[in-house]
């Protein structure tokens, strides 16, 4: 990271922010603001942030697929949708084998057109992020959904499954299990079947969050303290120290090298020396975009410095 970089605040407005999303298309970065049921949008453009999408179903976490539509997890209906070019929302998962599912909370999009999703139960644990209710289920898990829109249980040894990401070939799957502090790794198949679990690293400032990659295949992970940086194997490389409790980050901009991120109340972002992957070839997004502009002016937290990273 150059030294000359300091964290920038973008948006201060929220209550509990979740799940960056960065859009080439809009030059934009969507984020949650779970308890108060929307989305925000920050305009790299403009500077201003605005109401994407009120209510939101209390969404959680999202990424993009291949075609540049908006995949997200709400907790407040407890189903996995998709935003398609039209505006409209499309139900991808809301049920595994009859049962409901607790709350979604992150998604990512595997090259071969799966979707994957963790789904804990913070959303029916209280009505602060959704709508108590009961589990269905018989626990947390990790889900797959196919091409035909069967949904499958990958994974079922979880507390609390939260963050995931794949490695830049996607024969490694990385999970966060927040409740044991524990960020997880499982070989992939061609097929999609986990195998050879392993705990990689036990978070020593209250708890992991969410993850991604970067172009060296090191794991930035969220964390109370901010964010903390792996190597595949699990070796602690350095911390992005941050005021606040970190939730989620993603990688953005034209290089994807700036970090946006997810911590409390705040959106931040730092420009780093490195790029993240580039998950979705197409970068786009299509949608209605609406609300008025929230923007004020900010000024840069008191943000640690990060521990060199080779």
């Amino acid at each position: 990271m150059n030294g000359d970089e300091h964290v920038r605040v973008l948006f201060d407005g929220g209550s509990w922010l979740e799940g960056p999303l960065w859009s080439g298309a809009w030059r934009s970065v969507l984020a949650s603001d779970i308890p108060n049921d929307q989305v925000i949008r920050w305009d790299e453009t403009t500077g201003t942030v605005g109401v994407w999408r009120a209510p939101a179903g209390h969404a959680n976490g999202r990424t993009m697929d291949r075609s540049g539509r908006v995949i997200t997890c709400e907790q407040g209906t407890r189903a996995v949708t998709r935003l398609e070019h039209d505006g409209t929302l499309t139900t991808l998962a809301e049920a595994w084998e009859g049962h409901r599912l607790n709350s979604p909370n992150d998604v990512v999009e595997r090259s071969d057109g799966t979707v994957w999703f963790t789904d804990p139960s913070y959303g029916i644990d209280s009505d602060y992020e959704g709508h108590r209710g009961r589990s269905e289920t018989d626990g947390c898990h990790v889900y797959r959904i196919d091409h035909d829109g069967v949904v499958v249980r990958v994974a079922d040894d979880f507390t609390k499954p939260n963050g995931l990401a794949f490695s830049a070939d996607e024969r490694t799957l990385y999970v966060v299990d927040t409740t044991r502090k524990l960020l997880r790794s499982f070989e992939v198949d061609r097929a999609g079947n986990l195998s050879n679990p392993r705990d990689l690293a036990t978070c020593d400032a209250g708890s992991f969050d969410g993850v991604r990659v970067d172009e060296l295949g090191r794991l930035w992970v969220a964390a109370h303290d901010g964010i903390h940086v792996f190597d595949p194997d699990g070796t602690l490389l350095g911390k992005l120290l941050l005021p606040e409790i970190c939730s989620n980050l993603t990688f953005g901009g034209p290089k994807r090298n700036v970090l946006y991120i997810t911590a409390s109340n705040l959106l931040l972002a730092i420009r780093l020396n490195l790029s993240g992957l580039h998950l979705s070839p197409y970068a786009a997004g299509r949608g209605p975009l609406m609300g008025p502009g929230l923007g004020s002016a900010h000024t840069p937290p008191a943000a640690g410095p990060m521990v060199d990273i080779p």
